[in-house]
This record gives C-alpha cells, structure tokens and sequence, in this order.
C-alpha cells in the first residue's frame, strides 16, 4: 500500500490528509512535532483572551484521526533522504514514505537585533509561542509593559491580546502610518487612529535597535534606534513578518529559494516529493499573485488540489482571484482583487477612497484610470460578498458598474445601517459621473 508522508499539520498537510482519504485508501501519516492534534491557528488569540479553551480550537474530536485511518507521529525531523525515502527524527528514528509531502508552514522573522533570543523574547505563530505567552505575560503584575516590534496582521492581533489583560504595549511600526506597505493611505491612517484609541502607544516610523538583558538573561528593555530612547519591558514580540520553515529542508537536495520551490501542479525538484501552503514557493507567478502566499484559504486549496494529483487526477493549483479577511481590533477587513498600498501601486491604479464620519467604516475601490475596469476593493467595517466580487472580477466589470450594483454586495445582518447611498454619491461627485444605485439583488444580477 502506498504511504503518503506529509509533514506538518496546519490546514495545509490535513486538508490534504482528509481529501486523500476521501478518495482512496493510500496509508497516511502526518508528522508534527507543534501538537498532538490538528488545531485553528488563527483561534490562538482567543485562547489567550479568555473566549475559548485549547481543545475548542480543534476542529475534530480526538478519535476522528483513527476512525479516518489517518496516522499521526510526534517528532522533529532533523533530515530528509530522498534517495532511500527516508525521514530521520531527531530522537534518532526513521520513517519511510512513498509520497512525501512538505507542509512544514512559518517562523517569524528575525533581523539579527542584538538580544533576539533572550527569554522574553517571542513570536506569535504556533501554539508553543502562545504556552510561553502565559508564561510571560499572564497578567499586567508579572508584565509590566510589552513591547511589539512590526505591524501587520500578527502585531495587531498580538497587541489586541495583551491589551485584554490591561498589559501596557508599545508598537513599534517602522512605516510612517500602520501597514501602509499594504493599505493605501486613507485606510493605513485610519487603522493607526483607531489602534491609538486602545490606548495602544503606538511609535510610528520608528526602528528597533537592540534588545537589553537584565542580570537573570531576560529581557528588560529595548533600544529605539532614531532616538536612543530606552523603554522598559518584560516582553518584546516580534512581528516582523514570517519566512517558510525550511532549514532542515534545505539540507536535502530538495531545491529551495525562500520557499520550497514548485510548479503548478505543486511538485519539487525531487520526484515524490511535493510542498503545499507557507513553505512553498511558485517558480513561475500565477497572475498577480505572491510566489509564496502564507494565508489560511490558500493552503486549504492547495491541500484539495495536490489530493487530487495524488489520487490519479493530476491537477494545477489555480487559487483563481486573491482575497483576505482580517480584523484590526474592532475593524473587520476585507479585500477582493488587487488594491494596492501607495509604494507598489502601478501608474495605471486609480483609487476612490470613501470614509465614513465615525471614522471606523471606509471602502477603497481601485480601477485603470483609462479603461476603468475594475481591479479590487477594500473595505473596512462593512461586509461584502465574497461570491459578489470574485463574479464581478471574471466578468471585468467597469468600476461605474460596480458603483451601480454596490447595494448586491452588501452582506451586513439586517437591520445595519446602509452607507452605499453616500458612497454613490461621493464617487459620482469626484467623477462627474450621473450613476444610480441598483435595488437588484446579487442573485438576480448573476443568474
């Protein structure tokens, strides 16, 4: 019988372990050395603020794994033999494996500042960063003050923690307002008002130049780099981005770049042996899209599609128009298409930029200045229609026809209040356009 290896149990390796049993009886074996069962990474700062237990995070109940067939090994790999097919442990046994599948995920990234690997020092990625969490920072006696280093989604996320339990943080974010690498303008200012609001203090072009121990080897304060001003801390969280997790992989004759490197049907260099999600990288670009994309949706997807290679269908990955969803502590977020931030948007990106009064809803709308088609949208404390824009996208929709139909894409609970009305009518002001609001619904724009 053929054994299917897969390492790492993220969404990744078990949507794939569960897609490959739906269609055959192939042996499996996920190898993990993060937890004995799969669980939602992005619940972990639930668990930390009190709203769910660990085991709530698991999506399957403990005998799921056995019932399915589905074999699971804890251990570290410490080497891959791809000659013999063989996994070498660092507690020195082996494993054989006919398929070998590389769902080996993130870590976060570490710049070389001096005194990065102090106690007290952390990332928030696995389920062993939040164990030492609690450790560190279990109340605001024992934490005094924390100190993040990075913006993005994990920073947020890790300050929106820390401050449920009244721990003072200071954010340091390098750009000169939050995330706008990724947001346009309008938005990257309104997300760093509203972080500002949670009594958050938050230091805006501002660089980490060291972090300072105390006589026990802990971390006791850190070092802005423009200022020379010193802040204390018993905590300092890195949230500088991720790079895939592959230094054992890279001493195996598996080719790497950044990433795992593979073609569209998602193999490597080394016949059998495949890499799927965080740690693998596309050697040639799937449109617009990143060569190594480290979002939950995606890593699903790729699961599903190599299954099917791995069941005799052979299939390309094609994870078709991008979108993400966030939260910035009270702020839902959501992007379909592509919108991009002021330093990477092409000379042929035009933006309309709507803000609500309240200062916590605002939409992006992005279209070719000449033809306006439309590219993307982002928006913020108002939910739209996934299944809305990835039609809109495929169909090439202009964005005066968007505007028109904006109401279908709406997805708020009944009884929200409703902003497409202002939204019309600022674009049609900006644009000296005459565009009424369609009452169609989605469903009866795209029967």
């Amino acid at each position: 019988m053929e054994h299917i290896v897969i390492i790492g149990n993220g969404i990744s390796g078990v949507t794939l372990a569960r897609h490959i049993r739906k269609n055959s009886n192939k042996k499996i074996t996920i190898v993990s050395a993060e937890t004995d069962y799969f669980f939602s990474r992005t619940a972990l700062m639930y668990v930390y603020m009190g709203h769910m237990k660990f085991e709530h995070t698991q999506p399957y109940e403990n005998w799921f794994w056995e019932k399915n067939r589905i074999e699971l090994k804890k251990g570290f790999v410490q080497t891959i033999e791809t000659h013999s097919k063989t996994l070498h442990f660092a507690k020195g046994d082996t494993l054989q494996y006919d398929k070998l599948i590389l769902a080996t995920g993130s870590k976060p990234n570490k710049f070389g500042w001096p005194g990065q690997d102090l106690d007290g020092v952390q990332g928030l990625y696995n389920k062993q960063d939040l164990d030492t969490l609690e450790q560190n920072a279990p109340n605001n006696k024992v934490c005094n003050r924390a100190v993040i280093v990075g913006g993005g989604l994990i920073g947020i996320e890790f300050a929106e923690m820390l401050v449920s339990r009244k721990i003072p943080v200071t954010f340091l974010v390098r750009e000169s307002s939050f995330w706008n690498g990724v947001l346009p303008e309008g938005e990257s200012e309104m997300i760093s008002r509203h972080i500002k609001t949670h009594h958050i203090d938050l230091r805006l072009s501002t660089n980490l130049k060291e972090i300072k121990a105390d006589e026990n080897g802990r971390v006791k304060s850190i070092i802005i780099e423009e200022t020379g001003e010193e802040i204390n801390c018993n905590v300092v969280g890195l949230t500088a981005g991720v790079t895939p997790n592959i230094d054992f992989i890279k001493k195996s004759n598996i080719e790497t770049d950044k990433g795992v490197l593979v073609n569209r049907k998602l193999e490597t260099s080394v016949p059998d042996v495949y890499a799927i999600g965080d740690c693998a990288q596309q050697r040639e670009a799937i449109g617009n899209r990143r060569p190594i994309e480290a979002v939950w949706y995606t890593g699903r997807m790729m699961g599903e599609t190599l299954a099917q290679t791995i069941c005799g269908n052979p299939m390309e990955y094609n994870p078709g128009h991008w979108f993400n969803s966030a939260k910035f502590m009270d702020i839902e977020y959501q992007t379909y298409g592509w919108v991009f931030g002021e330093r990477n948007r092409p000379d042929y990106e035009k933006h309309f930029h709507w803000i609500h009064k309240d200062d916590n809803k605002c939409i992006t709308i992005a279209y070719h200045k000449d033809t306006k088609l439309f590219l993307g949208i982002n928006t913020f404390g108002i939910r739209m229609r996934h299944e809305f824009f990835d039609n809109v996208l495929t169909k090439k929709w202009t964005v005066d026809k968007v505007i028109e139909h904006l109401s279908a894409a709406n997805f708020d609970p009944e009884f929200y209040k409703l902003h497409e009305k202002d939204i019309v009518t600022q674009f049609n002001s900006e644009t000296g356009s005459t565009i009424l609001l369609s009452k169609k619904s989605w469903r009866k724009i795209f029967a």
